[in-house]
């Protein structure tokens, strides 16, 4: 079969038309032999040539790109939870424990595994697989203690007012809101503030302006709903932002059934529903919250120290503390520098007062429970930062050297129970390290030209917030030594605070029983010794003063002589 195609083109598509014609051949070039080279060509005789019939491969070696491989543990300590069960809430932690441990499956897997356990038990007893070979070795740190900063967080709006407090956001760690007072009266800069919620890793712009009717004194992020942010006013109020909603409050209490001073403290409490808070202020009173009727207040304290049951007796209050671990406790400092230990179970204020702790010489800024040893809290009040025990109510059992400057802030690092952090009105963060040094700081950083007003630690220990008094917020990173636990470092913190604790209770009891053996003497006096005694000490006292006198006057004369001699 024949397959033919027939290509059709118009004739100006070809071009221009071709003329074949018949020509003569011509030479175009000539090239003449030449003998000479004749006589240099040799025969090769035999000719060699190999020839291959396999097929030619080539080699080449590939080398890909490493991969790193690294090796990690896992301490697992609980087990899986249920999803109705929240981890957060002891009382529906132990409901669950209860509940299993009726069960008949949890009885015998627990006797099957008693059976195994009781083997690998006798095992070890006759060989001990665990033998430490090095007890006297001393860890010594990977690098020394060290703090560089990350980022710089400021706001032009917000340049020269002070960042008072700052909160980190739970979930994740990436964003912490940062509220911004001037607690200085000036009727010129009475205008409110905005607050700012930044991005840690975007130092450029605030992720969100905070926008309340009256400026923020405090800021705190909500534990189970990470996009509240609770807040306590300048004007008393207390309000609820969402960040989800935008930058205005979603809820805020009344006016006239809030406080009548600054709040200086707002945290939440612990709660099955999340939504429970209570707030202190400057008017001396403590109010609890609820997010679902914000009109006015669930409950209320007066904190009537001197407990005339009237609400102008009732000491200002300028720190707040709660600790979820111990949820029906909490702690107060006053502007007159003491420690109130309270708690909400009692119905009576006056009972609600525990202990008053004496305090320092200066209003309270800072307290805080050791997130180890919950016995154990700090206090700022003065030049001095002191540690104070809750068996011992007459005196702390650890305190520093009076600085030069006033210390604003301390707060106990998360990750190692020995390490905490204060700052100063220099500018300056002292870093302390009760088991390397407890005389002064391990570290000390001038930080800021500017008084640093607050310090907030992340959740595990690692990166800390300060906030200067004009307005800057500076994120630092800790190094290793500071942040990981060393072996035995907890030990070694508890066994220390007891042996202080045990100290100070002794030269308490010591000095009482001096002070009762003094009252006991002075009672078994007769009147006319007594009579006697001061007699004395007022012929003695006179004494002194007419010798001061004579030799005052002495020093007049002597004076004006010199004087006249001078005018001559």
């Amino acid at each position: 079969m024949d397959i033919q195609y027939v290509y059709t083109k118009k004739r100006n598509q070809l071009g221009r038309p071709t003329n074949f014609s018949d020509r003569p051949a011509e030479i175009l070039a000539e090239i003449i032999p030449n003998l000479n080279l004749l006589q240099e060509f040799i025969y090769r005789d035999p000719v060699e040539i190999g020839v291959q019939n396999s097929i030619q491969l080539s080699e080449h070696e590939v080398n890909t790109i490493r991969y790193n491989t690294e090796s990690k543990g896992i301490n697992h300590t609980e087990g899986g939870w249920p999803k109705d069960v929240n981890i957060q809430e002891q009382d529906q932690i132990n409901r669950f424990r209860k509940k299993i441990e009726k069960d008949e499956f949890y009885l015998n897997s627990l006797y099957r595994l008693i059976h195994d356990l009781e083997i690998d038990i006798k095992q070890n007893n006759a060989i001990d697989i665990h033998q430490i070979y090095f007890q006297n070795k001393i860890d010594d740190y990977d690098e020394p203690f060290n703090i560089k900063t990350i980022n710089l967080y400021t706001y032009n709006s917000n340049i020269n007012q002070m960042a008072n407090h700052i909160s980190w956001q739970p979930d994740g760690q990436r964003k912490i809101a940062v509220s911004y007072c001037n607690f200085d009266f000036n009727p010129i800069i009475m205008n409110t503030i905005d607050s700012l919620v930044w991005d840690i890793e975007n130092p450029n712009k605030p992720e969100l302006i905070l926008k309340p009717n009256s400026s923020l004194s405090t800021v705190e992020f909500n534990q189970k709903d990470t996009y509240q942010i609770l807040a306590g006013c300048l004007n008393g109020q207390v309000c609820i932002f969402d960040l989800r909603k935008g930058n205005t409050p979603v809820e805020q209490s009344l006016i006239e059934y809030s406080h009548r001073e600054t709040v200086r403290n707002a945290l939440w409490l612990q709660s099955k529903t999340g939504t429970e808070f209570f707030s202190a202020a400057a008017d001396g009173k403590i109010y609890w919250w609820d997010t679902k009727k914000m009109n006015q207040p669930v409950d209320k304290l007066v904190l009537d120290l001197e407990k005339k049951e009237r609400s102008q007796y009732a000491s200002a209050i300028t720190k707040l503390d709660y600790d979820s671990s111990i949820p029906t406790k909490f702690m107060v400092g006053t502007e007159a520098g003491r420690i109130v230990l309270c708690t909400r179970k009692a119905k009576i204020d006056t009972e609600r007062i525990n202990v008053i702790y004496p305090g320092h010489s200066g209003p309270i800024y800072s307290i805080q429970r050791h997130p180890f040893f919950h016995k154990t809290f700090l206090s700022i009040g003065d030049w001095t930062l002191r540690i104070w025990s809750e068996e011992i109510r007459d005196d702390y059992i650890f305190s520093t050297k009076p600085s030069k400057y006033y210390l604003t802030d301390a707060q106990w690092c998360p990750g190692r129970p020995g390490v905490f952090i204060s700052s100063t009105t220099e500018g300056s963060i002292h870093v302390w390290d009760l088991l390397f040094k407890q005389d002064q700081p391990a570290l000390t950083v001038k930080l800021s030209e500017e008084a640093i007003a607050c310090l907030s630690f992340q959740e595990q220990g690692r990166y800390i917030a300060c906030g200067t008094k004009n307005g800057n917020v500076t994120l630092m990173e800790l190094s290793d030594s500071l942040c990981i636990l060393d072996r035995n470092e907890k030990q070694l913190v508890a066994t220390m605070f007891d042996r202080e604790t045990r100290r100070t209770h002794l030269l308490e009891t010591r000095s009482r029983f001096k002070h009762d053996k003094q009252i006991r003497t002075i009672t078994l006096r007769s009147e006319e010794e007594l009579n006697e005694e001061i007699s004395q000490s007022t012929e003695q006292f006179w004494s002194i003063i007419n010798k001061e006198k004579k030799k005052l006057q002495d020093y007049l004369k002597q004076f004006e002589q010199e004087l006249n001699l001078k005018e001559n």
